[in-house]
């Protein structure tokens, strides 16, 4: 029969367990030139907003060991930019197109939505309930049990698209507000976003972002990102996508093992553009050597030791 790479993140097939980090792979057309989009499993989109933002200052990011931090703002240029100019180069491949979608209110969070549901060739909704570096919505409802049920309960009335909430792990307990969207009505979750953080320039004396804090990603984040996944899968029932450092096959599969049942590959595509395909191949090949046929027999097969 061959081997399964396919999974179901709600309504969503997969051709593989791999998608884009949201705010990494742009609109998937900015990197088409050097990725077969074809080859992944989903396209995850930047950050889209009812209006445009403008996004933060420069400078917004910055290299740090094993990572960066970024403060990028969700700049865009609005729902029906989206729409009208991104979304129709999207639907010439045979690929899920999910869509981040962000906001300032719960009034404009649904709005998007409820764009978006009408939209042909949007198969998901990622809600981004947990970016950083805005000062008015996103994080603000995504670090309170209250603030995520709101915010989910009204994109749940808004649209029939599988709907994917993306968890903050600037929380004190990341469970809890997985509880709180599977309670409200989202189909999946996933996580993490990433860490606020900030970095000086000690010969300057000054802070390296204009915004002062941004979002810690890349491979420094991997064993906190890790650990929350386990911890979330161990409490809530439905698909989860991990992220969080992933940069091969084989961070990949350890996302699977702790519960994952598909990955986002974000920052190691600025490393290198190729980075979701290969980390799709680089799954497969393990499962070859391991003598495993479908990768769902990994899904939070971990064991202790």
């Amino acid at each position: 029969m061959g081997m399964n790479l396919s999974v179901e993140i709600g309504k969503i097939r997969m051709k593989n367990p791999v998608t884009t980090g949201s705010g990494t792979f742009g609109s998937g057309q900015e990197l088409s030139d050097f990725v077969d989009l074809n080859m992944v499993g989903a396209i995850t989109v930047k950050g889209v907003s009812l209006e445009p933002w403008k996004g933060n200052p420069y400078p917004r990011t910055v290299e740090t060991p094993a990572g960066m931090l970024n403060a990028i703002g969700l700049q865009n240029d609005g729902v029906d930019n989206f729409i009208s100019q991104k979304l129709p180069f999207l639907r010439q491949f045979d690929t899920p197109v999910i869509v981040n979608v962000v906001g300032q209110s719960v009034e404009e969070y649904a709005e998007v939505a409820r764009r978006l549901d009408k939209a042909e060739g949007v198969s998901g909704i990622e809600l981004n309930v947990s970016c950083p570096n805005v000062k008015q919505g996103c994080m603000v409802f995504g670090t309170s049990v209250e603030g995520i049920t709101e915010v989910v309960q009204a994109v749940r009335q808004a649209t029939s698209l599988t709907l994917i909430t993306k968890l903050s792990p600037n929380v004190t307990d990341i469970t809890a507000m997985a509880r709180a969207a599977v309670d409200a009505g989202t189909d999946a979750l996933s996580l993490i976003n990433t860490l606020l953080g900030t970095a000086i320039d000690p010969w300057t004396q000054t802070f390296r972002l204009a915004n002062i804090t941004g979002g810690l990603s890349g491979p420094a984040i991997k064993p906190v990102a890790l650990r929350m996944v386990w911890q979330v899968a161990q409490a809530v029932d439905v698909p989860i996508i991990g992220m969080g450092g992933i940069v091969t096959g084989t961070d990949a599969v350890e996302f699977l093992l702790a519960g994952a049942d598909a990955v986002a590959v974000g920052t190691g595509t600025f490393i290198n553009p190729k980075a979701a395909v290969d980390v799709a191949e680089g799954i497969a090949s393990y499962m070859e050597k391991m003598k495993i046929d479908d990768v769902r027999e990994l899904v939070g097969s971990v064991k202790t030791l």
